[in-house]
C-alpha cells in the first residue's frame, strides 16, 4: 500500500536504500567468505551449484544500481530547473531506466550464466504498439526495456502493480514517466480501467505500452488460486486455463482496457528458461544457473483482434494457450 504521499514513502525508502548498500558493501568480504563456506560444504555434500557466492554477488549489483538509478534522477531533477522542465525530467528518467534495465539485467546474464536468445525482433521494430508479457520471474521485468527500449529507443510505458513503488528508482523514475501503477481492491476496478485506457490512448508513435496479462509471477500455488477465482467467475474460461500447466490464466480488465484506448498492433513477448527466478526455493537450488533462456517476439495486426470485449477475451485465451504449449515443448 503506497504511504500518504510520495514524499513520505520516499523519506522511508530512499534513506534505507543507502544504509542497506554502505552496510552490504561495507560487510562484502565477510559476507563472500561465509558465502564461499556455504557453498562448498554444499558442493561436498550435494553437488550443489555456488549459489550463495552468486546471490551475494546480485544483491551487490542491484543496490548499487539502485543507488546509483536514484542518485542519477536527483541530479536529473537538479538540472531540469529542480523539476519545472517536465520533458527534460522525463527524457533523463526514460535514460535512466535504461541504463539501469541493462546494468541489472547483463549482471544476472553473467553471475548466473544464462544463454539468452530471442527470436521475433523485427515485430517490435514499428511501434506504437500494445506489449503483452507472459510473467514468470522477477528477471522477466527487464526483458521488455532489454530488448524494446534500449536497441530500439521506444518508450515503454508500463502498467504494473502499485505495491512495486516500494523500490525507491522504480519509484521515482516510474512516476515521472507516463506510466500506471494499479491499485488494486474493492471499488477500484472501474477507476483503474479508465486509468489504463488513459495510458493507451495517450499513446505516442514512438512508444509502446505494456501489461503483464496474468497480473503476478506464475508458481503452482497461485495457478491454483487463479483458477478457483476463475471458476467462480468465469467458468466458461477455467474449463481451458485448467489444461495449462506454465502460465496464469489472464485477468482480462487492463488487456481489455488497452484494446479499448487504442487502435495499434499487439505484440505477444514469450519468455522460457526464467522460470527459476520466481521463488527464493528454486533460485537456492540453482534451477537458473547455465539455462538457456529463448524470448520470443510475435506481432498480431490489429485487424486480427475481435472487436467485441468477449471475442477478445477468447483471443486472449488463445494466445495464452499458445505460449502455454510452446513453454511446455521446452522444458
Amino acid at each position: 500500500m503506497r504511504a500518504r504521499t510520495p514524499l513520505s514513502r520516499r523519506l522511508r525508502t530512499v534513506p534505507l536504500l543507502y544504509v542497506a548498500t554502505v552496510l552490504a558493501w561495507t560487510a562484502s568480504p565477510v559476507i563472500v567468505a561465509v558465502s564461499l563456506l556455504i557453498d562448498l560444504v554444499r558442493w561436498i555434500s550435494r553437488r550443489r551449484p555456488f549459489m550463495a557466492v552468486r546471490l551475494t554477488a546480485f544483491l551487490l549489483a542491484y543496490l548499487t544500481a539502485e543507488a546509483v538509478g536514484v542518485g542519477r534522477l536527483f541530479i536529473g531533477w537538479v538540472v531540469s530547473g529542480w523539476g519545472r522542465d517536465p520533458e527534460r525530467l522525463r527524457s533523463n528518467a526514460f535514460a535512466i531506466q535504461k541504463w539501469w534495465a541493462g546494468f541489472v539485467f547483463g549482471a544476472v546474464r553473467r553471475i548466473f550464466s544464462l544463454d539468452v536468445r530471442a527470436a521475433g525482433l523485427r515485430a517490435i521494430e514499428d511501434p506504437p504498439f500494445i506489449l503483452l508479457s507472459r510473467h514468470a520471474s522477477i528477471v522477466d521485468n527487464l526483458l521488455p526495456s532489454h530488448f524494446v527500449s534500449r536497441p530500439h529507443d521506444i518508450h515503454v510505458r508500463y502498467v504494473m502493480k502499485d505495491e512495486l513503488v516500494v523500490d525507491p528508482a522504480l519509484d521515482i523514475a516510474g512516476n515521472r514517466l507516463p506510466n500506471h501503477f494499479v491499485r488494486r481492491g474493492a471499488g477500484e476496478g472501474d477507476r483503474e480501467s479508465a486509468a489504463i485506457r488513459r495510458v493507451a490512448a495517450t499513446m505516442g508513435h514512438t512508444e509502446a505500452v505494456l501489461i503483464y496479462p496474468e497480473g503476478t509471477r506464475f508458481t503452482p500455488e497461485k495457478r491454483e488460486r487463479a483458477l478457483a477465482i476463475l471458476e467462480r467467475r468465469r467458468p466458461d474460461l477455467h474449463s481451458r486455463a485448467s489444461r495449462w500447466s506454465h502460465v496464469l490464466p489472464p485477468r482480462l480488465a487492463g488487456t481489455l482496457a488497452l484494446l479499448e484506448g487504442t487502435d495499434a498492433d499487439v505484440v505477444i513477448l514469450s519468455h522460457r528458461g526464467l522460470d527459476g527466478f520466481a521463488r527464493v526455493a528454486d533460485i537456492w537450488r540453482g534451477a537458473m544457473v547455465g539455462h538457456r533462456v529463448d524470448v520470443r517476439f510475435e506481432r498480431v495486426a490489429r485487424s486480427g483482434i475481435p472487436g467485441t470485449r468477449s471475442g477478445r477475451a477468447e483471443w486472449l485465451y488463445d494466445r495464452w494457450e499458445e505460449i502455454d504449449r510452446w513453454v511446455g515443448d521446452g522444458a
